[in-house]
């Protein structure tokens, strides 16, 4: 039986079809409707935010954001990202500007100033795989430089540092909450912001420039609807369930693991409440045997589905018209080399053994 990298979280049929029922006694479908408020108020509290609105994907909401902040110039970011991160800063406008990574695969605050310019605009970091940015010594730049800061937070739902929700940290943080995340309404996304006189210029950018009876921007359609936050709704019931099964999967990988020579596992932070999103290892093939590559195949040739994620940088991208890797060789060797295991909730632990002795012989 095949295993997958991810596998979507459901609730039960019954219980979705329960939370949908009163669609159809007020035929409000989206637009922001009592669902779809229902969720933002408990999201809220969930994630310990002052603001949020909810999207239909998590692009769409960061493109949003940037719209929103009114940004034109340069914008630093990191390569090692999904191509979202980096489609959204060009479809609004922007120029990104690539810094490399740490070891915990966020971008190097070491290496931010020396990328500014008198074109630059914000910084944009990206949380990877659970970790978190140095998001005090960002802030501390963005202040000295009088920057904007936005994080896209698609990795990191329900993470915590000092006690904080990670999503209150910046400007403004994203949201993802894709089928394939810790919590999903099936597409979807949000943005999370402290200056609560943001939520009117969001909004306008998600409901095409309309305000009222006026057009104040050139805006998108990017409203989540009903059945996603039904989704929503039944998701966040079973969260700290999930969150419990998946923390079980990650410490039999670490368990079993932990000896192995070659492989790196996922870096652990001191004093942050963990979502344990995925389970990237980095292989070294001159203590390992195999390179990345090798061991993603012969893991597939048993039914076992690994990702090389992220894998091509999006600075790779043909369209900047030159591969501009160099100028980030940590973010390149990550690319080349790390492995995401599968990782999911409800991941049976004999899955995980099953992958452990597959990737041991």
């Amino acid at each position: 039986m095949a295993i997958n990298v991810t596998k979507s979280s459901m609730p039960r049929f019954e219980e979705y079809c329960e939370e949908i029922k009163s669609i159809w006694e007020t035929t409000h479908l989206t637009n922001m409707g009592p669902i779809h408020n229902r969720l933002k108020e408990e999201l809220k509290k969930r994630l310990k935010v002052e603001n949020i609105e909810l999207f239909v994907n998590g692009h769409l909401a960061l493109y949003c954001a940037l719209k929103a902040l009114g940004l034109k110039g340069e914008i630093i970011t990191t390569p090692f990202t999904f191509a979202s991160t980096t489609n959204a800063i060009v479809q609004a406008g922007c120029v990104p500007v690539f810094c490399d990574v740490k070891p915990d695969y966020t971008i190097d605050e070491s290496k931010i100033e020396a990328l500014i310019t008198d074109k630059t605009v914000a910084i944009l970091g990206v949380h990877v795989y659970g970790n978190i940015c140095e998001v005090d010594a960002i802030q501390k730049i963005a202040d000295k430089h009088s920057l904007k800061v936005i994080y896209d937070a698609a990795h990191v739902f329900g993470v915590e540092y000092k006690g904080k929700g990670i999503a209150d940290y910046g400007d403004i943080s994203m949201l993802s909450f894709h089928a394939t995340k810790v919590f999903h309404t099936i597409e979807g996304g949000g943005l999370c912001f402290k200056d609560g006189a943001l939520a009117k210029k969001i909004a306008e950018q998600r409901n095409f420039g309309v305000c009222g009876e006026e057009l104040t921007c050139f805006g998108t359609n990017a409203k989540m609807n009903e059945f996603q936050a039904a989704m929503g709704i039944c998701n966040l019931r079973h969260l700290d369930e999930e969150l419990e099964s998946r923390k079980q999967a990650f410490e039999r990988y670490n368990e079993k693991l932990g000896k192995v020579a070659g492989l790196t596992l996922p870096p652990i932070h001191e004093g942050i409440k963990q979502n344990y999103a995925y389970y990237p290892v980095l292989v070294a093939k001159e203590k390992f045997g195999l390179d990345r590559d090798e061991l993603a195949n012969k893991l597939a040739a048993q039914n076992i589905f690994a990702r090389k994620y992220f894998y091509p940088l999006v600075s790779e991208n043909k369209e900047f018209g030159k591969d501009m890797t160099e100028n980030t060789p940590n973010a390149k060797y990550y690319s080349r080399n790390v492995l995401c295991l599968p990782m999911y909730a409800h991941l049976p632990l004999e899955d995980v053994d099953r992958i452990v002795d597959a990737i041991l012989k």
